[in-house]
């Protein structure tokens, strides 16, 4: 079925606003979207899906787009469009536009340059060269830019793993258990989960088996006092609240009062009342330093480049850069040691990013355990058996997606010493 014309340059106006790389790109589709609202929802998924796909395979894709004729955001937009629906597709052609497409549908992308084929920005391929060789890049770099799947988390205060799957298959929702989270369940395809029972009861919630891991391994209990340190908009605060099986005192700290409040509705659906929402000025504010040396647990899902989630925001490639790195990591390490204040002797600090890089992950716990002798690290091995995870991991939880299927994250366990 053949797309109408008017496809083509409303993917070249958002393409144009997109790779200026000045906000997140999920954030400009949904506002062009809202601005055009009488594109019907196959449109705009086509439209999403093309410029998703360009923003995966940006640097072939800009190579074909060298050869082509007409404006270089036409070009673009074009292959975009013709990846994830097929040139024969595409109405409203110009003359030689077709026969371009076709030519350079028959190049054989496995033959390009190994940087090339990847699609990453040289410093970022150069950097993962580096530390795990060509072959494995390759791998890594081929699973980011595949779209993600579906992972949902069961909430346990209002439903069991078996039971959301039996409400799910009336949908119809087809899905599978995770094989790491015991929580966790894939869904094959993309369905309106706004629309479906089991979602506005509150029995499920959309969470990365990766993101429910790092909620698992905080090992909240029963009447435990925990802070989720950079809560954002709450899903791990969520998976930390049932784990309490909704006692205890868990507090979500952030410093956007925009983020906690998409947490709003998800609490309210979840059946939560130990939850706590609090807005901070920065890390070192007064709200914090109230409760040094008293909690339990302090997850610390510490702001990063976010490069293991490149599945989802693959724009966050093309908006990073070795400057932005050092920033991060300057903030990363602040943020740990305020966090850790907050921790009683005996207690647990877990410091996590969705990033893949070791300055952001391992150079930042060797940092922290430096200027802290206080703190000893806990072997993630020793902490997944603890929980009953079957993953095998050295110190550090490292979960990648070619080999893991999750987004790509860190984790480490830190304890402080009993008094």
């Amino acid at each position: 079925m053949r797309l109408p014309p008017a496809i083509i340059p409303h993917t070249e106006e958002l393409l144009r606003e997109v790779l200026r790389f000045t906000g997140p790109a999920d954030v400009t589709l949904s506002r062009y979207f809202r601005d055009n609202p009488r594109l019907g929802s196959r449109e705009r998924g086509v439209i999403a899906e093309a410029v998703y796909g360009l923003l995966r395979n940006k640097t072939v894709l800009t190579n074909f787009a060298e050869s082509g004729i007409g404006p270089m955001m036409r070009r673009l937009a074009l292959l975009g469009l013709a990846d994830a629906v097929g040139a024969e597709s595409i109405a409203g052609l110009q003359e030689g536009e077709a026969e371009w497409l076709e030519r350079v549908a028959q190049i054989d992308r496995t033959q390009l340059a190994p940087q090339m084929r990847s699609n990453l920005p040289p410093w970022l391929w150069d950097k993962l060269v580096a530390r795990m060789g060509e072959a494995a890049t390759l791998e890594l770099a081929d699973a980011m830019n595949r779209p993600a799947p579906l992972d949902l988390r069961v909430n346990t205060i209002k439903s069991d793993r078996d039971t959301v799957i039996a409400e799910l298959a009336k949908a119809p929702v087809a899905c599978e258990p995770t094989p790491y989270s015991p929580l966790g369940l894939r869904v094959f395809k993309k369905p309106a989960l706004q629309n479906i029972p089991v979602f506005k009861e509150g029995a499920i919630e959309v969470q990365d088996e990766g993101s429910q891991l790092l909620a698992q391994i905080v090992g909240a209990k029963r009447g435990e006092m925990v802070v989720d340190f950079c809560a954002g908009a709450g899903g791990k605060t969520l998976a930390l609240g049932a784990l309490m099986r909704n006692t205890g005192r868990l507090y979500a700290f952030d410093v956007s009062e925009k983020r906690l409040a998409k947490l709003k509705p998800r609490l309210a659906r979840s059946g939560l009342s130990n939850v706590h929402p609090v807005v901070i000025a920065h890390e070192n504010d007064a709200k914090v330093k109230r409760l040094a040396g008293k909690l339990d647990r302090v997850l610390v899902d510490a702001p990063c480049s976010g490069l293991g989630t490149l599945r989802r925001n693959p724009d966050m490639k093309w908006r990073q850069s070795v400057e932005t790195l050092g920033e991060m990591r300057a903030k990363q390490g602040s943020i740990l040691a305020s966090a850790a204040r907050l921790v009683r002797p005996g207690g647990r600090l877990v410091y996590g990013t969705c990033s893949i890089l070791e300055e952001e992950n391992d150079e930042v716990i060797a940092d922290f355990l430096q200027s802290h002798p206080d703190f000893i690290l806990r072997p993630m091995s020793e902490v997944l058996a603890e929980q009953k995870i079957a993953l095998d991991m050295g110190d550090y939880l490292k979960l990648l997606p070619h080999l893991h299927q999750t987004d790509g994250f860190f984790a480490a366990v830190l304890e402080r010493r009993a008094a």
